[in-house]
């Protein structure tokens, strides 16, 4: 009984099995595992490529982000700013209208104290006159005589003169 016939396998065959099976294995690698394995390398590749523009555009925002930060804050310092020149600018408009009317209250007052000085001064001249009548008509009467104009109207500016010095 020879090995054939204890297992059942012919060498040759069993040889030319496990030849087949190189040969198969050497085909398939070359013609199906290179390519998936280059097909995987690509994936890989795509993939790291992705990774790489995704690190890149992560990059990016953060700089946009930053420079959009920047650009806020000088947004905000320059209304800030303006806010304040706007404040500044009502104030002083505000002291300048006050100034004005005070200026013009002012001129007002003067005029008015000018007006009263002076109707103040025709008054006491009406009065004057006014008493010089009066005063001319008491005299011609007390006396019972007639003074002569020109004596008369000395002696009513006279005492007009002391009349305006006791008021």
């Amino acid at each position: 009984m020879g090995f054939e016939e204890l297992l059942g396998v012919n060498p040759w065959t069993a040889l030319f099995t496990l030849a087949n099976t190189v040969a198969l294995f050497l085909v398939l690698k070359k013609k199906l595992i290179g390519p998936v394995l280059n097909l995987i390398q690509q994936r890989q590749d795509e993939i790291d490529g992705l990774y790489a523009d995704a690190d890149k555009a992560k990059e990016e925002a953060s700089q946009l982000q930053s420079e959009y930060k920047q650009k806020l804050a000088v947004a905000q310092e320059t209304s800030e700013r303006m806010v304040k020149e706007a404040v500044a600018r009502g104030q002083s408009r505000e002291e300048e209208i006050l100034r004005q009317a005070n200026q013009e209250a002012d001129a007002i007052r003067q005029k008015a104290s000018v007006d009263i000085a002076l109707e103040k001064k025709k008054a006491m001249n009406q009065a004057k006159d006014e008493i010089s009548v009066i005063a001319l008509a008491i005299a011609g009467k007390v006396v019972s005589k007639e003074l002569e104009n020109s004596n008369s109207a000395v002696l009513v500016d006279q005492f007009i003169d002391e009349l305006g010095d006791e008021v």
